[in-house]
């Protein structure tokens, strides 16, 4: 046992003497009230520490205990649908035996220990054979399953630390707890249904693969104009009020991850009351069960220790890296960066060190990167591909994306999800602006979307030119009005309003809206694409643009988004046809006019 005192204390940073045979980013317990602490900068046995608890009341002198091991978090069968806080303590836990207010030095069982899980021997991926004693092994290898929840099947790894390659004993099939020893190896190594992984360090796999299918989100102005791919990683920046935390929701809800990871660092307390209190009412729209049995929640409010706030990232993405080495496609939901990132600020001027722009520290930049960095599509260790997909939130204050946490967090990410202001207080939901926004997935994502419609990369382009023309256009239009206008200007104004209120905009609270699948996303599209096609040709033709916008079929082509059915996209090629016969129609009345 390693044990120091305490020389100094700076709010949740404590200064230490006597550790000399610690090493960096070891756990320690802090004060008489054992408070959970890791060390971050160590010279000559004085170890700076980082305290994770409430550290009112300490004093200098309190001895210091090294648990000579680094922060890492218990992985297994058990934790999901659990709402942990920042270093891995269940709060629900934490609430029944302490009350609702966290006590310094509360300690719990990251994972049930008394539960019995029913576990299922799998087949050897040599041959095909049950694993028995005698087998041999491999890291990552799956030695059985245990089906966590409805939605889960929780697959028992031999952990990738394990260097015995043939399984001495094995306890077969049973019910066993979280800690009860399935499996040794010849060299005595015990191997239990839960294991220890450091959470600062990357779980390792066995290649990296090229992105090249998307994580559809179910909103359309993502999917098809702003794609992220499975294993990507987003940004969503916006000020205070533009839908970060609901837009984060809305695809937590929606989108095809096997496994959702949700982190609250740093947000307001009544933010991640709604998450605690909705996330379990929420039936996920493809198993019909509770959202909860297939999301991990990482609850920690601006109210919580900073330090925390600052490793509860790490804890997230170690988790999804868990379960990405399983074989599952994992979704990140981090709310938000720049809570992470004061919390660096404030830990870094605790420390007297230089800071850079707007008091960040100069290592804000490789922080960054080390989060975004570990998403990725891989192939795991067991073979089985797949995938962790980042998504951060950024919120830049007065909603200036010039300021360091954004322009940092553009370097590292590939698609952008500008929120706008204007569009916000316009109530457009999901209030993505089509001008600042932008994502490098398309191309790569290209042959994936080519299997609904070979259109899909032409479409998307050129209605996304459509609406910048239409910004410039409306430039104009607030000097001179829109009467001053040719027709075939105004016609433009025209599409690009169906655009908006007919394809980008959706409606959270409408069943049929709230999601749409791929399918119907590129034929609305193509639909109004269509529609201001036929119309350019018919006014270019002479015929005055308020007969083509006073055309039944306009109004159907609003409304198709909330009346087409997912599995009813049959009345979509009915519009189609109405379309193609009012434009003829209307061709030919102004045949006949010009003919008199």
């Amino acid at each position: 046992m390693i044990e120091g005192k305490i020389t100094r204390i700076s709010g949740p940073i404590v200064y230490a003497e006597g550790l000399d045979g610690c090493g960096l980013y070891d756990v320690v317990d802090v004060g008489e009230k054992k408070l959970i602490g890791e060390i971050i900068r160590q010279s000559e046995g004085n170890a700076t520490i980082q305290v994770y608890e409430d550290v009112s009341g300490m004093h200098v002198g309190e001895r210091v205990v090294s648990n000579e091991r680094p922060l890492s978090l218990k992985l297994g069968p058990g934790l999901v649908g659990t709402i942990y806080d920042g270093i891995q303590r269940p709060l629900k836990e934490m609430y029944e035996s302490g009350g609702a207010f966290l006590l310094p030095g509360q300690r719990t069982d990251a994972i049930d220990t008394k539960r019995k899980w029913d576990f299922t021997p799998a087949q050897h991926p040599s041959d095909g054979s049950e694993i028995k004693e005698g087998s041999s092994i491999a890291p990552g290898m799956v030695l059985g399953t245990v089906q966590e929840t409805g939605s889960v099947l929780h697959k028992i790894m031999v952990p990738p630390t394990i260097r015995g390659r043939v399984l001495s004993s094995f306890a077969g099939k049973g019910s066993y707890t979280v800690d009860e020893v399935i499996a040794t190896t010849e060299l005595d190594e015990k191997i239990t249904m839960s294991q220890y992984w450091p959470l600062r360090k990357p779980r390792p796999f066995a290649h990296k693969l090229e992105v090249s299918q998307p994580l559809v989100t179910g909103l359309r102005v993502i999917d098809v104009f702003f794609p992220l791919s499975k294993g990507g990683t987003a940004a969503i920046p916006g000020g205070f009020g533009t839908g970060k935390t609901m837009t984060q929701h809305a695809i937590a809800k929606w989108c095809d991850a096997d496994l959702i990871v949700y982190i609250g660092c740093g947000e307001r307390g009544n933010e991640m009351t709604d998450v605690l209190t909705d996330f379990p009412k929420l039936i996920d729209p493809r198993t019909g069960r509770s959202l909860m049995e297939r999301t991990i929640l990482i609850a920690n409010t601006s109210n919580m220790p900073v330090a925390a706030r600052e490793v509860s990232l790490y804890s997230g993405i170690t988790l999804a890296e868990y379960y990405r080495d399983m074989g599952m496609h994992v979704a990140i939901m981090a709310d938000s960066t720049s809570r992470w990132a004061e919390a660096l600020r404030e830990l870094s001027g605790r420390m007297e060190e230089m800071p850079a722009e707007e008091g960040f520290p100069a290592y804000l930049p490789t922080r960054l990167a080390e989060f975004y960095e570990r998403a990725g599509r891989v192939d795991s260790l067991c073979g089985k591909e797949g995938s962790v997909s980042v998504i951060g939130a950024v919120s830049p204050p007065g909603g200036d994306f010039s300021e360091p946490v954004t322009q940092h967090t553009k370097r590292f990410i590939r698609c952008f999800w500008a929120l706008d202001r204007e569009l916000a207080n316009a109530r457009h939901y999901p209030a993505i602006g089509w001008i600042d926004s932008y994502s490098e997935y398309a191309d790569e994502i290209r042959s994936w979307w080519d299997k609904f419609d070979p259109r899909w990369a032409s479409i998307r382009v050129q209605a996304l030119d459509l609406l910048k023309r239409e910004q410039r256009l409306q430039q104009i239009v607030r000097l001179i009005g829109a009467d001053a206008l040719p027709d075939a200007d105004r016609l433009v104004l025209t599409a690009c309003e169906l655009i908006k209120n007919g394809f980008l905009q959706q409606d959270q609270f409408d069943k049929v809206d709230a999601y749409s699948v791929p399918e119907k996303q590129i034929q609305i599209l193509i639909l109004i694409m269509n529609y201001y096609e036929k119309a350019l040709e018919v006014v270019k033709a002479g015929c005055p643009l308020l007969k083509v916008v006073e055309l039944p079929v306009r109004a159907e082509i609003l409304r198709a988004k909330s009346e087409v059915a997912n599995d009813n996209l049959d009345k979509l090629t009915e519009i189609q046809g109405h379309l193609e016969n009012q434009m003829a129609e209307l061709e030919r009345m102004y045949r006949k006019d010009a003919a008199v």
